[in-house]
């Protein structure tokens, strides 16, 4: 366990949510850094360092949406378990799909977790401060 900040990839196409998750972090005085992409694409790209993206900073964890255009979070999730440089960053499943399927699916590809956002801003406030206290504390940063 570390004390260390985060550096964490949110992988998210909706802005409202973007902003709601960003404020959340901050009103929590979450001290970690956060990259935002918006779509499938763009998190490969971010990972693998290509494009826009060859100054980007491995992150420390990802909170990847599953319903995205482009490319979709379960096969982002399926790429990165793919690449041996990438399979160790814990991926948190943050979506609005309640799918069982999505879920199973997001199960055997190794996701961290598997959270449904909710549909208010206070139960979505519970949600990362749940995060925050049980999930980001146990992710292992190298040294």
């Amino acid at each position: 366990m570390t004390n260390k900040a985060l550096h964490i990839l949110l992988v998210e196409d909706n802005k409202g949510d973007v902003i709601l998750t960003l404020d959340i972090f901050h009103d929590l005085d979450m001290n970690n850094t956060v990259s935002v992409v918006e779509d499938g694409e763009q998190a490969i790209k971010y990972l693998d360092n290509k494009n826009e993206f060859t100054d980007a900073v491995p992150p420390d964890l990802i909170l990847l949406d599953i319903n995205m255009p482009r490319i979709d979070g379960k096969e982002v999730l399926n790429y990165i378990q793919r690449q041996p440089h990438l399979r160790h960053i814990p991926v948190i499943m943050l979506t609005t799909s309640a799918s069982t399927n999505d879920k199973e699916d997001c199960d055997k590809a190794n996701a961290a977790h598997y959270i449904v956002k909710p549909l208010t801003s206070e139960s979505f406030i519970k949600v990362i401060k749940c995060l925050k206290s049980c999930c980001f504390s146990l992710v292992k940063i190298p040294e």
